[in-house]
């Protein structure tokens, strides 16, 4: 055996063999969980943490007054891997392993993806077993409710399942040396949201779901608490908050591009007229009508999704209208974006007149149907049923003349489906996805996942959508 011995830094001179280890069989795998914080569980420190392989706990540091030396002691536990270093060393002998044997840990810890690999993802329909015998496809996995975070969990099962954002994210090597500035946390919420999307996608998972645990601490973090795990928060809130942070984080502005920018943003004419105040005497009104800052202005703006407003609900229902839940058809809401249809729009100075239309459609339209009203004293919520096609929705004539000509592609099929369910402060989430290799839809509510017929998207209560211009769209 080849002997070095090397001065450490905390614990004197250490005798570091690389050799086969006698208590591999002890591992545990079944107890094993890389989800969760990277901190030692007697410290709470993140420095230099080590996971006992046989009963799963993280322990800092591995000198002789370590807590995981003092660990492997105490419980005769002698298997531990560096999470940093992704390094096998066997504890109290302080000599590193080296046995393929182990590659399946280092993978599950820390997933990675080969170009090909990737480009394979969504041509088959392949079943895999995790360790703990449970089958799953990748990316079709379910996401732990830690609390109260269904609200986010669907958002990124959503983002997840488009293929260009998923590809981006999967090779860490596309967002590696994007440039931050000193003490910005900002770029966290890239890197866990990397780290999420290769566990969602691992085709050799040691369970058939993930928890988003760090992922989600970023965004408590990121979003100075905006949003939390523990309490109940709004899909779409978070849906345009994350899309933002996340184009900022990766280096995007106005003027510069990401892939958030590329996958999902298009533009659109705003035509808006300021209105005189509806309490003045008709010939007053009449006047400002005349004036330059009430006649109608037009501007170019972009978008990351779409909103959708609902019609009125019924307030007053007899017996037989109560059985009845109000429907509407995806293109009467489209219609907004006609460029005829005006919607009034009031502040609290000012009302406007507003009208839009499209100028250019993104590969993956997001659409947010505005299903919650707040006001001084409560929320409510539209309980109106969208019948909307699964497939071959399309968007042309909602573009500007010139629009229609240099937009070659504008229909869309739906991708995925976010679903409110129950009273509007409490309520919980789901989410309706497409698995583009057995072109099958999922449902996937917290941990559970069941296949549902296309037919039983559409009697849901819809809130987000994301439909793709053709599924075989790839960014260059």
């Amino acid at each position: 055996l080849h002997v070095r011995v090397k001065v450490g830094r905390s614990h004197g001179v250490e005798d570091r063999r690389s050799r086969h280890c006698p208590y591999l069989d002890t591992i545990n795998r079944s107890v094993l969980d890389f989800d969760f914080e990277k901190l030692c569980s007697i410290s709470l420190s993140h420095i230099n943490v080590y996971a006992c392989l046989i009963c799963g706990k993280y322990f800092q540091g591995r000198g002789q007054k370590s807590h995981a030396y003092i660990h492997s002691v105490q419980f005769a536990h002698h298997v531990f891997l560096n999470l940093h270093t992704l390094k096998f060393y066997c504890l109290p002998d302080n000599y590193e392993i080296i046995d393929s044997s182990l590659e399946d840990i280092t993978y599950v810890l820390k997933p990675t993806f080969t170009k090909q690999h990737i480009s394979g993802l969504d041509k088959h329909g392949k079943l895999y077993r995790a360790y703990d015998g449970t089958t799953y496809l990748p990316g079709i996995v379910g996401l732990n409710n830690i609390k109260a975070n269904d609200y986010a969990n669907v958002v990124l099962q959503a983002l997840s399942n488009v293929p260009p954002l998923r590809n981006y994210f999967l090779e860490e090597e596309n967002y590696r040396r994007i440039r931050r500035p000193p003490g910005d946390i900002m770029f966290l919420l890239v890197q866990r949201f990397g780290e999420l999307m290769r566990k969602l996608w691992n085709p050799r998972n040691f369970k058939a779901h993930v928890s988003p645990h760090e992922m989600l601490q970023a965004v408590v973090l990121c979003s100075k608490k905006t949003f939390q795990i523990t309490k109940q928060g709004d899909a779409v809130d978070f849906l345009s908050w994350f899309l933002n942070a996340l184009h900022g984080a990766l280096g995007g502005t106005k003027k510069k591009s990401s892939i958030l920018t590329k996958v999902f943003q298009g533009s659109m004419r705003i035509f808006s007229k300021k209105l005189p105040h509806p309490d003045l005497p008709p010939e007053e009104k009449e006047a400002l009508l005349l004036k330059d800052e009430y006649q109608e202005e037009m501007s170019e703006s972009t978008f990351l999704y779409l909103t959708l407003d609902l019609p009125t609900a019924p307030l007053y229902k007899d017996e037989k209208e109560q059985l009845i839940i109000p429907q509407v058809p995806l293109f009467n809401i489209l219609a907004k974006f006609n460029g005829n249809n005006e919607k009034e729009y009031k502040t609290y100075k000012e009302n406007f007149l507003k009208r839009f239309q499209l100028t250019k459609l993104p590969p993956y339209l997001i659409f947010c149907i505005k299903r919650f009203t707040k006001n001084n004293f409560f929320v409510e919520k539209n309980p109106t049923i969208v019948n909307f096609p699964i497939t071959n929705v399309d968007l042309r004539e909602y573009l500007t003349e010139e629009a229609q000509v240099t937009e070659k592609i504008t229909t869309y099929d739906l991708v995925a489906n976010i679903v409110h369910d129950g009273k509007p402060t409490e309520g919980s989430y789901r989410i309706h996805v497409l698995h583009h290799g057995t072109g099958k839809w999922y449902e996937l509510q917290d941990l559970q996942v069941i296949d549902i017929l296309p037919q039983m998207i559409t009697l849901s209560e819809a809130y987000i959508q994301v439909c793709c211009s053709f599924l075989t769209f790839v960014i260059r």
